[in-house]
């Protein structure tokens, strides 16, 4: 069945190209288990791509027309994203989706073949994490816990804070925070979280992160199940990612932080933290939730300092 909620656009397709495209989104959610945020992204994408083969193709694009695409297609279409000034990233990205979308069409035989697999990504300039130094990662917290406005309530703050600190004391991404239940309060000395694609892992929890949500469950006002959402909004319902955001540019510039000092820097933060004081690679790894080490890796170029010292200490010819 069809999910009722839609993040496509198959305005002009096809008939059987737009059943397609929509069993390939059922799929998705389904299976796929991406993060929401990924999810739309993708889904949005496909409706870009739909678009532009409309008008590069002169006529509706029908499942037909997608097998007899040429890489020179594809191409096309990267090129003109990347003339409206699109990044590269969110070019690779859009990229993975169609690919992902052909992938599909081709196990389900509803095409026989695809040339996307062949078409080369682009190239992305490779960002190191910009952490918080640990001083002003303290002083993000404190921030968090002040009113952001003066007829906000109190418990709001105590909610800020505590969201806040789980990001920066257990290295949650703001998603998994999110998506922590009532049913995992009070929290214990570790914590399990579902990641990306679904996965779990265990993280500890330090007793003043423990505290600090606790403080926001006792001040807060609503009442919901074990299933409902641990973080709430302001009206009861789940706190949204947009409004956590939102917070943090506004604790931002109030320290006069740089545009980096993200809640996602509040995750690299504690990675590169536990790094700096000796932290094992390995640990910081299944920690984070990164299928792979060279995701954690990123974080030795943040610390290289340390890694210097290390070496000249421990090297015989050093």
């Amino acid at each position: 069945m069809i999910s009722s909620r839609s993040d496509l656009n198959l305005t002009g397709i096809a008939p059987n190209l737009a059943r397609a495209i929509a069993l390939w989104r059922d799929w998705l959610r389904g299976q796929r288990r991406l993060a929401e945020n990924t999810e739309k992204a993708y889904l949005t994408d496909v409706s870009e791509f739909m678009a532009f083969l409309i008008e590069h193709l002169g006529e509706t694009p029908d499942l037909a027309a997608i097998e007899r695409l040429h890489i020179r297609d594809y191409r096309a279409w990267l090129a003109r994203r990347a003339a409206k000034g699109i990044s590269a990233s969110s070019r690779a990205r859009g990229l993975a989706a169609v690919r992902g979308l052909m992938r599909f069409l081709t196990r389900q035989e509803l095409i026989k073949e695809s040339a996307a697999s062949a078409v080369r990504a682009p190239k992305q300039p490779k960002r190191q994490p910009r952490p918080l130094g640990i001083q002003t990662a303290k002083a993000v917290l404190k921030e968090a816990a002040t009113l952001p406005r003066p007829e906000a309530e109190a418990w709001v703050a105590l909610r800020d804070h505590a969201l806040f600190f789980l990001l920066y004391g257990a290295g949650l991404r703001i998603g998994e925070a999110l998506s922590l239940t009532r049913s995992q309060a009070p929290l214990g000395e570790t914590l399990t979280v579902t990641g990306k694609g679904g996965k779990t892992r265990m993280v500890p929890v330090i007793p003043s992160a423990r505290l600090a949500v606790d403080s926001y469950l006792a001040a807060c006002p609503h009442q919901v199940g074990k299933d409902g959402p641990l973080f709430l909004g302001v009206r009861g319902g789940l706190l949204a990612d947009g409004i956590a955001r939102r917070r943090m540019r506004e604790i931002r510039v109030n320290l006069g932080l740089p545009e980096s000092a993200t809640p996602h820097a509040l995750r690299h933060s504690f990675a590169t933290h536990l790094l700096e004081a000796g932290g094992d690679l390995r640990t910081i790894q299944e920690l984070l939730g990164h299928a792979g080490l060279s995701t954690t890796q990123r974080y030795l170029g943040v610390d290289k300092a340390r890694l210097l010292d290390a070496y000249r200490a421990a090297h015989p010819r050093a």
